[in-house]
């Protein structure tokens, strides 16, 4: 594999930055479920920051595929960096934070994943030799979910602390010689935004060599996404696997930001630690894909590995909707994890191999605005009164259950055609 030290910079540096803002991103939801108790609040917010991401999202496609990818990576963490640090620093000087202060660092990070991810797989593409696109993806994803894990263990301590000697963390109790206070929302940001500062260092000692150079597309905006719209008309199948294979990841973010932290409050009546801890399963799962998805299913086509981890997920949603058991729960985000992370790593290294470097950032614009409309329909869903009485937001996860099935039915229609492009 060519530029190895480039890739290993790349990949240390997403772990140092996806620590600290996972912890962030799990800390806000559950914040406003129970620290302020406006969990309302919080979801009408993110419905509008996922529809401005709409428009932000079709705008960075265009950007990474015009600009130099690694540049594009440090001028996103200093702004991102600034603003996140100086909402931290207002917060200690006021030793308080105003709740749209709370979902301005929220949505803050959204528009960052926005275009952070979709860079961080076209970079990947474009510095890796095509026989390695799988492998590529697999590494991304099992680093990614290993600084999860810490980023889970790491938010039960923070959003909980430890008080008298007892750690509580996925659904153990350890003892330990010491006690910590809870940390502040603040105190989170401003480590998050020191992050920022570290992988700017880190990306400004990147150096790499382009495995294939393709023409760079230059026009004026609506041309360069008109350019990607364009491709996936000429190819309806490449558009349909894209759309369709990326609902499962549509509807863990949704559960992850919306349906997880109200789960677990409300129908379960347990504190943040296990909120956090379904982090940590989730991501031991996606781990275990990581590794062993590509080997599993080798003998498999794409369609047919996919087929299996949406079934598969789809009796997880089912079992957390119907029994409250703590086994149940943690052994359905593991599943989660699993079924998540293997259609993600099969995912790309098809779209890899079918979509031109030049194009994938705005391949992959069209898929996600698509991908934010399917979520602001979930998000408006999970807002209706009726999830708020009792315990009735277990039943959004039987909308998870009709979601994948709503994802087989033109998935198994398509089997032949979409194998058909696969093997060419």
């Amino acid at each position: 594999m060519q530029n190895k030290q480039a890739i290993t910079l790349l990949f240390t540096a997403n772990i140092i930055s996806g620590f600290a803002q996972g912890i962030s991103m799990i800390a806000i939801p559950w914040y406003f479920v129970k620290i302020v108790e406006r969990p309302e609040m919080f979801a009408s917010a993110y419905i509008g920051i996922t529809f401005l991401t709409l428009f932000w999202g079709l705008y960075a496609g265009t950007l990474i595929d015009r600009y130099s990818r690694r540049k594009l990576f440090i001028i996103i963490n200093i702004i991102c960096g600034f603003c996140i640090g100086s909402i931290a620093l207002y917060g200690f000087y006021r030793a308080h934070l105003a709740d749209f202060l709370v979902i301005l660092v929220f949505g803050i990070t959204i528009f960052n994943y926005n275009v952070h991810y979709p860079n961080l797989y076209a970079f990947g593409q474009e510095i890796t030799e095509p026989k390695n696109y799988g492998k590529l993806n697999s590494y991304i994803e099992v680093q990614g979910q290993t600084t999860s894990v810490l980023a889970g263990a790491f938010a039960a301590l923070l959003l909980t602390g430890i008080h008298n000697n007892v750690l509580e963390i996925a659904g153990f109790s350890i003892h330990v010689p010491f006690n910590i206070k809870a940390w502040n929302i603040y105190e989170v940001f401003l480590m998050d935004a020191i992050t920022y500062i570290v992988v700017i260092f880190i990306f400004l000692l990147i150096k790499y060599k382009a495995i294939v150079k393709e023409e760079v597309h230059k026009g004026n905006l609506f041309s360069r996404l008109k350019g990607g719209v364009l491709y996936l008309k000429g190819h309806p199948i490449i558009f349909m696997f894209g759309f369709l294979s990326y609902m499962l990841f549509a509807f863990t973010l949704v559960e992850v930001h919306v349906l997880l932290p109200s789960y677990v409050h409300k129908f379960l009546e347990m504190d943040g630690n296990i909120y956090a801890s379904a982090e940590i399963y989730y991501s031991l799962g996606a781990i275990c894909s990581g590794v062993l998805v590509l080997r599993v299913f080798r003998k498999l086509n794409t369609v047919a590995a996919i087929i299996i981890l949406l079934v598969s997920v789809s009796f997880a949603f089912y079992g957390m909707a119907m029994h409250k058991l703590l086994w149940v729960f943690f052994l359905g985000n593991l599943i989660l994890g699993i079924a998540n992370s293997g259609v993600r790593i099969l995912r790309t290294t098809y779209i890899f191999n079918h979509v031109p470097n030049n194009l994938i950032g705005r391949a992959n614009s069209v898929f996600n605005s698509l991908n934010i409309i399917v979520r602001m329909i979930m998000i408006g869903a999970f807002a209706l009164p009726f999830f708020k009485i009792n315990d009735n937001i277990r039943y959004g996860y039987f909308v998870g259950v009709g979601l994948m099935f709503l994802t087989l039915i033109p998935l198994l229609f398509w089997y032949k055609r979409i194998m058909s492009v696969e093997k060419n």
